[in-house]
Order: C-alpha cells, then structure tokens, then sequence
C-alpha cells in the first residue's frame, strides 16, 4: 500500500521496530491511560472536522512536515480512512520499541475492513506526549 509506506518513510518508522518489545520494567512505566486519550482525542477532532485540533496532537516535527492542519487533514482524509471514520476502536498493548512508546489500536474502517494502527508517541519538552507516527496495517481483528 502506497500510503502505509508513505508515514513510515515519513515518520521512519519500520515495522520491526514496531514488534520489538522492551523490558517489563519499561513497560510498567508507560502511560497507557495518556496514549488511549490522546488518540481518542484525535479521533473525535477527526469526527468533528477539527482540522486545527487533529493537528495538535501531531508532534512538532510531523508539523512542520504537513505546515498547516488542513494539509494534514487532507492527507489523513485520502490515506487514513480506518483511523479517520473508524466504526469501531479496540485498543491493544502499549510497548515500548526502539523507537520509543507505541500503542496498538484495532479499528473497524469505514467499509468494515479490519485494521491496526501503531501510533508512535514522543514525549515533548514540556513533558507531553504527542503522536509522532502511525502506521495502518489490515488485520485480522482484535483477539482479547
């Protein structure tokens, strides 16, 4: 898929590091409760055509890359369909990768198909954290 490799490379991000896990211990410390909320957030600025408020949770970088919100939007819009109009939204594991935390999510697209989304989180100067990448692959579904 021409879009899935687009944010990989955009966000470098690689699939095996997605897979690699960390210690226990670096997992205890991830905030699970804090990524789940800000891709809630995120979806619902999606549902309610919040191009600006979308946008927020992007970290600097991936803002700079877009420059404005409703180029991000529109990005979203064509490439993204299954996180922008999902039917449905299970969230899986948190892990943290080489890369830093990611937070699985299960979504059921918009045309019934089944999907996972790793988002990517970095955490900012101010000690937020905000989504630094996510890469959309079909599923099988959410197997609790």
């Amino acid at each position: 898929m021409a879009n899935s490799k687009f944010l990989t490379s955009l966000a470098g991000l690689s699939i095996a590091g997605f897979l690699m896990a960390g210690s226990a211990a670096a997992q205890d410390t991830l905030d699970t409760t804090a990524f789940q909320g800000i891709i809630k957030d995120q979806m619902s600025a999606f549902a309610a055509g919040n191009a600006q408020a979308a946008f927020s949770f992007a970290t600097n970088s991936l803002q700079k890359r877009f420059q404005n919100p409703e180029i991000f939007m529109k990005m979203v819009k064509q490439g993204y369909q299954p996180v922008y109009r999902p039917q449905s939204v299970t969230f899986g594991q948190t892990k943290m990768t080489k890369l830093g935390p990611t937070q699985e999510v299960y979504v059921v697209g918009p045309k019934g198909k089944n999907w996972l989304a790793l988002y990517s989180f970095e955490q900012q100067e101010d000690g937020t954290w905000k989504i630094s990448g996510c890469y959309l692959t079909k599923s099988d579904g959410f197997a609790a």
